[in-house]
């Protein structure tokens, strides 16, 4: 049994944002073609209800996923949390982390330091916005770097 993990993105005030929607429709995807057999929507909070993981599940549930292969950690706000907070979810090592091309290194990085067999799928950044996506990436640098720091101590 492989389990999705699908990284939260922002909720926007009139709906989940593309790289939000982006990513749970790869998740859907992957559920569709048999390489995942549950999905783990992780994100809390954000500036606008619902949750991350709320609204991707309701995207997931109008993919056609049925509700019981979903679950919801609706808590965190960083990859770390996200990580640390589905942990307790999962009934398997082996983990399939949904999110976009720049930021699957450091969320794999920190599942295998958590004991995780994780492997990273993104989605076609076909149709993105340049500049968010440029941003994205050059933060990406860093914060990879500051997490390996992090977890070696």
């Amino acid at each position: 049994m492989i389990t999705g993990l699908i990284l939260g993105a922002a909720v926007w005030a009139d709906g989940p944002s593309p790289t939000l929607k982006r990513r749970t429709l790869h998740g859907a995807a992957l559920y569709h073609a048999g390489k995942i057999d549950r999905i783990i929507c992780c994100g809390g909070l954000g500036k606008h209800p619902p949750s991350e993981a709320e609204a991707m599940a309701h995207l997931l549930q109008n993919e056609g996923i049925p509700t019981a292969d979903i679950i919801l950690e609706d808590q965190s706000t960083t990859t770390g949390e996200n990580i640390a907070n589905a942990l307790p979810l999962l009934d398997t090592s082996s983990v399939t982390i949904i999110t976009d091309w720049y930021h699957a290194p450091r969320a794999c990085l920190v599942a295998r330091r958590a004991g995780l067999k994780a492997t990273g799928s993104a989605p076609s950044l076909r149709g993105a916005r340049i500049w968010p996506q440029t941003k994205a990436t050059l933060r990406e640098f860093p914060a990879y770097v500051v997490y390996l720091l992090r977890l070696k101590s």
